[in-house]
């Protein structure tokens, strides 16, 4: 066991700058190894992009990114076992040719490790697909998702490589099963309407979907880094410190003058992170837009996730969130959450509210738009080629991580607070890490 150095208020053994999800689960690992770690946050609370707004008693997320219920990478982290993710209702809703198709219940299928069950409940998503009958469309689409559900993760990181779009035409599914179903899916798991995302990535994806439920964490996006920085041991989280300049034995802050250390970690957004490392890459983004609203009654979808299959206006998808996750509205309250996906043109605050009540097939009238939360940088893009296993290790003493380093998504940055952690403690000399996931989660 390491023999820490004292932890002050000037030095610790790791810095960690910047305290999203990926800092704090890296701080999680390195404190249980005996290492002292100080985690500054420039913002007022930790969580960075996992933000949730509280609004006259409504939890609204900032950007609401999906997780799957199904080896959902947070519960991997011993601070966030206790964390309750609230699901979806089994599959998806569909919004077409004016209707609403219910297509996907794979959420009962959800089972062991080697995938077999998630096998079958992919199964069920032909059941329910597509307006008339269509057994030979069905039979295609289960067989799809049934051999996505049983592919080991690293036999479909080495796939030959394109972008989604151009993947979705391979897999021997018609058209209108593509367009009516697969394409609208991944457009919201990766939050990229064009589907320019490695198809690796997407194969992923589609791979939680099939083998689980999706689901959001109770209470709010917030939740999981709340309890991730209320875990650590008291004054390890420091906010609204603003870091000017780093290297590995230190860091300049404008609060707190310079503060010294054995390693620094940058657990940053992309963008920060190349300000901090000159020479990091900083990738393209999805531009992410929530619009939150409450309405007198709910409309009758449930807590189903509903996706536009037309293209009929700004809105991707749309859900109920209220009858998800009842913690996110006042009692008797309902709360219906939208997301446009790409950066918008000034959509009138109609045309919204026409196409919801085309989605739902209820009037929206008298729906009262609570707040509007535009990202522009919501989500780092993974355009063909992409590395899952981007380098974490600048050099002996130097680390970065964060979903840019990873898969975008969730289980992308705890994957890659994972890697760096193991590397700081090989480097301290602590032996073999962990054993861990080889291999990320994409939802």
């Amino acid at each position: 066991m390491l023999i820490s150095t004292a932890h002050t208020a000037d030095h610790a053994d790791v810095i960690i700058v910047g305290a999203g999800i990926a800092g704090l689960a890296a701080a999680h690992q390195l404190t249980r190894a005996g290492v002292s770690v100080s985690v500054l946050e420039a913002s007022p609370r930790p969580g960075g992009r996992m933000a949730t707004e509280e609004i006259d008693g409504f939890r609204l997320d900032v950007i609401g990114q999906l997780l799957s219920v199904r080896g959902a990478e947070p519960h991997r982290v011993a601070a966030l076992s206790g964390v309750p993710l609230r699901p979806f209702a089994p599959g998806v809703l569909v919004h077409s040719a004016g209707r609403l198709q219910r297509t996907g219940e794979t959420g009962r299928g959800a089972g062991g490790p080697d995938g077999a069950r998630g096998a079958r409940g992919a199964l069920t998503m032909a059941r329910a697909l597509a307006s008339a009958p269509r057994p030979l469309d069905e039979a295609r689409l289960g067989a799809c998702l049934a051999r996505l559900a049983g592919t080991p993760a690293h036999k479909l990181l080495s796939r030959p490589e394109r972008t989604a779009a151009e993947a979705l035409a391979t897999r021997g599914l018609p058209a209108r099963t593509v367009q009516g179903f697969l394409r609208p899916l991944l457009s919201a798991l990766l939050c990229d309407p064009a589907l320019t995302t490695s198809s690796r990535c997407a194969d992923l994806a589609l791979r939680s979907f099939a083998r689980g439920r999706l689901c959001v964490p109770a209470g709010g996006a917030a939740a999981l880094p709340d309890r991730l920085a209320a875990e650590l041991p008291p004054g390890t989280v420091r906010t609204g410190v603003r870091v000017k300049d780093a290297s590995i034995n230190r860091v300049s802050t404008e609060e707190y003058g310079e503060l010294s250390c054995r390693a620094l970690v940058v657990a940053t957004g992309a963008r920060d992170a190349a300000a901090l490392l000159p020479g990091l890459r900083v990738p393209h983004f999805h531009p992410v837009t929530v619009v939150h609203h409450t309405a007198p009654a709910p409309p009758p979808t449930g807590a189903a996730l509903v996706l536009e299959g037309d293209a009929s206006g700004p809105v991707s998808h749309t859900a109920v969130m209220s009858e998800v996750d009842s913690s996110r509205a006042p009692a008797g309250r309902v709360l219906v959450s939208s997301t446009i996906l790409g950066t918008p043109p000034p959509y009138p605050d109609r045309a919204i509210h026409d196409q919801l009540a085309r989605m739902y097939g209820v009037s929206t009238a008298d729906w009262e738009t609570l707040t509007v939360h535009h990202t522009p940088d919501a989500v780092p893009a993974m355009a063909a080629p992409h590395d899952p296993r981007r380098p974490v290790r600048v050099l002996a003493g130097l680390y970065v991580c964060g979903d840019h380093r990873a898969t975008s998504s969730v289980g992308g940055a705890l994957y890659s607070a994972r890697r760096v952690a193991d590397a700081i403690l090989r480097d301290f000399g602590l032996g073999a890490p962990a054993p861990g996931p080889s291999l990320p989660t994409a939802a």
